[in-house]
């Protein structure tokens, strides 16, 4: 696990530098789409980015296969596999054998709610399985995806491509967060209307974006996370601003999305003691959401869901299934 958390913060500390590295685009050269002009909408096929750097997709359900299922400790585990933007994807889809909600209600017929479980970079599907199996405990099904580049991400090779009207990587990551929760609405065992995004770290990031964007779903739980601070740095550069650069960091920054979630809730669960991001990022990402929005405290020294998290875990996900 500590070599895990290692691995992850290493990560996260390189992403953090290349999207810093990144703002000298928002000066000096300004670079056109390939369409010539820059348009009110930067768009594809099935995707979108409005002038304000808000991302469109249009979702429908991918074509995906489950494997047969095994079972792991109080649920059964299915591998999945599914088709998202020209990619062979791969998930973990978890469902608990003792239906018993957060409420201490079990009906083996009553269908539960359903968590798209994002995980930090460098983490993989089945390295997430901690919280996962822990999840199915407190009678949660949720579906884990292997997130491309294991959640790695390239904002400068993203930014070029967007300059040349090509989806980035970071768009269709997001994408892949919202058909998984299409694949998990469509189980059996799932209520198709309780349906939250959950992810540490650079996944919270994710998972914040994708609640925006999925109107039928009940919220989103961030641990561990923040946003990039897009918008203060436009306006601390002053008029000197590159607005196709702009643009493309505001779509991938969970702040410009913030007020998109309403009326679901933001629930972010943070350590003081973080020891990769700190508490105060959380902090200036959350007073930015709207109301209804919680933001939970601990006192553990480490990155990622850890126990002291636990009694705020359970209290949210109660309170939005």
């Amino acid at each position: 696990m500590q070599r895990r958390m290692k691995g992850a913060a290493l990560m996260l500390a390189v992403c953090a530098v290349a999207l810093l590295m990144g703002w000298h685009f928002f000066s000096g050269t300004h670079y056109d789409m390939v369409s010539g002009t820059a348009p009110g909408v930067v768009s594809g096929d099935g995707w979108a980015v409005s002038e304000d750097g808000i991302l469109e997709y249009q979702i429908a359900t991918p074509q995906y296969n489950i494997s047969l299922s095994w079972i792991d400790g109080n649920s059964t585990v299915s591998l999945v596999r599914f088709d998202s933007r020209m990619t062979l994807m791969s998930a973990l889809l978890r469902i608990p054998l003792n239906r018993t909600n957060a409420h201490g209600n079990g009906n083996s017929n009553e269908s539960i709610p359903g968590i798209v479980l994002l995980p930090g970079a460098t983490v993989s599907k089945e390295a997430e399985q901690g919280l996962a199996r822990h999840l199915a405990d407190l009678g949660y099904a949720s579906i884990t995806l292997d997130q491309r580049n294991l959640g790695g991400i390239d904002p400068q090779g993203d930014l070029q491509m967007f300059l040349k009207g090509e989806e980035p990587t970071e768009h269709k990551m997001v994408y892949d967060a919202l058909a998984g929760a299409e694949i998990l609405r469509r189980q059996p065992e799932v209520d198709p209307e309780r349906i939250i995004y959950a992810g540490e770290s650079n996944g919270g990031r994710f998972a914040i974006i994708a609640s925006a964007l999925d109107d039928a779903c009940r919220g989103v739980l961030a641990i561990s996370t923040c946003g990039y601070g897009t918008d203060l740095r436009i306006a601390s550069a002053g008029g000197d601003v590159d607005k196709q650069a702009a643009r493309f960091y505001r779509s991938i920054d969970p702040e410009s999305y913030l007020n998109l979630i309403p009326p679901r809730p933001l629930v972010m669960i943070h350590s003081r003691n973080d020891t990769v991001i700190p508490y105060q990022l959380a902090e200036q990402t959350y007073c930015l959401g709207l109301q209804p929005k919680r933001m939970h405290s601990v006192g553990c020294s480490r990155h990622g869901f850890c126990p002291e998290m636990e009694d705020a875990l359970k209290e949210e996900l109660a309170r939005m299934t």
